[in-house]
């Protein structure tokens, strides 16, 4: 997106790097990076591992070991050479499965390296901007005025559901600013599906799909028109794990990390106590917690409370 005047900001968190794109104080889009992942864009050297006789399709491994689907392979390419592989999609953890990152060989004189988002490196974002983002995230949910849309992931398809009391007609039109940013915040990609209320009137569905067109007219993507049932497809490039998937695959992980940036971003002398749920206690990785002492300087202090939610950790300072 190249939205006028909006800037990516960027948070090289302790296990994660966090952007954002901001505009007048708005969140307008987010993106995840969790550090040794592939990541769409990035440009690395693979061995070419297996390919059938007569495939364009072969499986490559880099040298830390992650494994690389390659298409469009050259016929002269074989088993044991070392190739340059862009990435175009990252891997993905679903329910039961893992499918592994894809990509395309490219040329040899490709530069090797990440592809992060373009921002300007930040300390912390302007207040409560990832909070409202990270939560709208774990819950699925993000409210409007008169209704709630709720996300939910399966292997297929990302569903949005919009749910409130007004009219049909004043739902679904009502819901689709918060779709838009929704599609954004989230990061979402691959097929979607959107469950509009039922709408009768073929002037209603019409005055839908135009306000969808209008609100989703710079975000790629193809989509159906919005049928008697109320529902909409929408299928747009998908590049990695979403924010929610990131949720459905990895809640611990997820909620571990957010509660590390909760007591980096403390400020005063002291030092840092840091209650978490039992089982973010146990995923809380020595080097993460070395990090988060080395950036702030203090003592840290982790306690356990059962009676925590994985998404409610709190950090304080307190006395030495």
């Amino acid at each position: 997106m190249a939205e006028r005047g909006a800037k990516w900001l960027v948070e090289d968190g302790i296990g994660e790097t966090r952007s954002l794109l901001i505009e007048g104080g708005q969140v307008l889009a987010a993106k995840l990076h969790w550090p040794g992942e592939l990541r769409a864009g990035d440009v690395v050297e693979a061995k070419l591992v297996s390919k059938a006789s007569g495939s364009v399709r072969g499986s490559a491994e880099t040298a830390n070991g992650q494994e690389i689907l390659v298409d469009k392979l050259p016929a002269g390419v074989s088993e044991g050479k070392s190739i340059t592989v862009r990435v175009t999609r990252a891997a993905l953890a679903e329910r039961g499965r893992f499918k592994r990152a894809q990509g395309r060989i490219v040329d040899l004189d490709e530069t090797v390296g990440s592809k992060l988002p373009q921002g300007r490196i930040v300390h912390r974002f302007p207040a409560g901007l990832w909070d409202e983002v990270w939560h709208a995230a774990s819950s699925g949910q993000i409210e409007f005025a008169g209704g709630t849309l709720v996300f939910n992931t399966t292997p297929a398809m990302t569903v949005i559901d919009v749910d409130g009391d007004l009219p049909p007609r004043e739902l679904a039109l009502a819901a689709i600013p918060a779709l838009a940013r929704g599609l954004r915040w989230f990061d979402l990609g691959g097929s979607i599906g959107i469950d509009f209320p039922t709408l009768s009137a073929k002037s209603d569905r019409k005055d839908v799909d135009a306000a969808v067109e209008e609100a989703l007219a710079d975000w790629p993507h193809e989509r159906t028109a919005i049928n008697g049932f109320g529902f909409v497809q929408i299928v747009a490039r998908l590049e990695g794990p979403s924010l929610l998937h990131r949720f459905h695959s990895s809640r611990v992980g997820a909620s571990a990390r957010m509660a590390l940036r909760r007591a980096e971003i403390l400020d005063g002398a002291g030092a840092t106590l840091l209650t978490v749920h039992p089982a973010l206690k146990a995923k809380l990785k020595p080097e993460w917690l070395e990090e988060l002492a080395r950036r702030t300087g203090r003592e840290l202090r982790i306690e356990a409370d059962p009676g925590l939610a994985l998404e409610s950790s709190n950090a304080q300072i307190v006395a030495r």
